[in-house]
């Protein structure tokens, strides 16, 4: 599959490193949304591979033959950078959240395989990484190092299709072009935050994503949904909120598809350890920051290879997801 989109200025410095130093093979890519979306993460500049990786592929321009020493220094910086993000505060696993990424045969098998697989992020602004410093700090390019890490030689595309703005409605009508038609391996769908803000009926809303649930599993491609974040302008929606919450995780049981509960992941943050908002969320009070991201992103990473690594040891986790808990 050829993806066609502009390069940031980290994404091509560290293909140059790589073409210089030839460290390795494998792929790792994370792709923006559309440049017509309605928000862009701060600091964003089109496609970028994550710096930590030490990997990314590049199919734009000529490329330069010679990289100087200090473009080679600047690259490196970068790469430290998502690696130095914890030392501050630790991301911890959440205690007392049920959850199950269920079954992800398709990922499985291709990595087990030794195949490429494709990843689509399909989503609103948390998606796309508004309130990023960086498109490396985005969560499908910390979710993509993260992956990378533990399948170094795998060849995994993580495509970024967040649009801020959207929920359910408007994402079902470029379900098909920018989801589908990219034909995925497994696809991480957050959806419900923007239904939650607008006042939208939260039963309408998962009845729209039941039906973009079907459609996604008609593809063959595995599924996670991630539900809304624990923030101030969500909680500030308690009601609409909480049953937001728990429509998306009746709908992944009734379809037998992953949900990470992020609400119930950030609300642990938030109380169990004790770390203010603005540790993980931004002024605005509703978006992610890099450490946000970051933590979302290594917890979802790791739950993804736990049920990768199930599948591929023959062990069966159960089929229906479910993260329920007393809202």
């Amino acid at each position: 599959m050829t993806i066609h989109s502009r390069f940031s200025t980290t994404a091509v410095l560290a293909a140059l490193a790589i073409m210089v130093m030839g460290t390795s093979t494998s792929t790792v890519v994370a792709q923006t949304a559309p440049a017509n979306a309605t928000a862009r993460p701060t600091g964003s500049a089109g496609l970028s591979a994550p710096a930590s990786s030490g990997v990314a592929a590049a199919r734009s321009g000529t490329p330069t033959q010679n990289l100087s020493g200090k473009a080679t220094d600047k690259v490196k910086a970068v790469a430290d950078r998502p690696r130095d993000i914890f030392n501050r505060v630790p991301c911890l696993p959440p205690k007392g959240v049920s959850q199950s990424m269920g079954s992800l045969p398709h990922v499985a098998a291709k990595l087990a395989a030794n195949k490429p697989v494709v990843i689509v992020a399909f989503g609103s602004s948390s998606t796309q990484g508004y309130g990023a410093t960086s498109p490396e700090f985005t969560y499908p390019n910390r979710l993509a190092a993260r992956l990378h890490r533990k399948y170094p030689a795998a060849a995994i595309t993580v495509i970024n299709r967040g649009r801020g703005g959207e929920d359910a409605p408007e994402m079902m009508k470029r379900l098909r072009s920018e989801v589908i038609d990219a034909k995925p391996d497994m696809v991480i769908w957050q959806v419900g935050t923007n239904a939650v803000l607008r006042n939208l009926d939260p039963a309408s809303t998962a009845k729209t994503v039941e039906a973009g649930v079907a459609t996604i599993q008609a593809s063959g491609a595995d599924l996670v949904l991630v539900d809304p974040q624990y923030a101030p302008a969500v909680n500030a929606r308690g009601e609409n909120a909480g049953r937001m919450v728990s429509l998306l995780s009746r709908v992944a049981h009734h379809r037998h598809v992953g949900i990470f509960p992020r609400f119930e992941v950030m609300r642990d943050w938030h109380d169990r350890q004790s770390l203010p908002f603005d540790t993980f969320v931004t002024k605005d009070g509703l978006h992610m920051n890099d450490w946000g991201y970051a933590c979302f992103a290594q917890l979802l990473g790791d739950d993804i290879i736990q049920s990768v690594d199930q599948v591929q040891a023959g062990v069966s986790p159960p089929q229906a997801a479910t993260a329920f808990r007393p809202l």
